[in-house]
């Protein structure tokens, strides 16, 4: 297994010959407190060449369980939410999968990844063997209210893993705004 540090890739399907599906997993620890509390919800946007959602059915999250396509799937939580992703059905057109985090509003008010703690992101086998590991940083999160963990993406024929942890103070919408999706 590879820790990661920001902005570091690590080649997934070059290095791991004949690897075809990963499973994503998010994972993290919050502070619990009386007043607004940070509830987290995991999301995967698939994006085309130019860096955009390929369209809002190229989206997963706990409303839309599978993409239009039936390559990426989110498979619940346990110890960490995850997303499956099957690298060879995924489409041409679409160049990378981010994987985000937002904080809820409407559970107990507009929490902050201040609360987080432990955040991390891994990339594993279907069999559950972690390829890669990026655990993010826990600094000056007071108003972060959206973090993109980290992206799935293509070069060339192969598929990579880019650790990201890049916060949005603006939440999903933020990010929505960056990625062209609709809310």
């Amino acid at each position: 297994m590879a820790a990661l540090v920001a902005g570091a890739n690590a080649a997934l399907t070059a290095e791991n010959p004949g690897l075809d599906h990963v499973v994503v997993g998010m994972g993290w620890d919050t502070i619990h407190s009386n007043g607004p509390q940070a509830e987290l919800v995991p999301f995967a946007v698939m994006c085309d060449a130019d860096g955009r959602a390929v369209s809002n059915d190229h989206l997963v999250f706990f409303n839309q369980l599978v993409s239009a396509d039936s390559s990426v799937t989110f498979i619940g939580d346990g110890d960490q939410e995850q997303i499956d992703v099957q690298l060879n059905l995924v489409p041409d057109d679409v160049s990378k999968v981010i994987f985000l985090a937002y904080v809820d509003p409407e559970f107990r008010g507009q929490g902050t990844f201040a609360a987080v703690r432990s955040a991390h992101i891994r990339v594993a086998t279907a069999e559950g063997r972690e390829l890669v590991r990026f655990d993010l940083s826990a600094v000056k999160l007071e108003s972060v209210t959206a973090m993109i963990f980290g992206e799935l993406y293509r070069h060339r024929a192969d598929w990579k893993f880019r650790a990201l942890g890049q916060g949005y103070s603006t939440g999903l919408a933020g990010v929505a705004k960056d990625y062209g999706i609709s809310l």
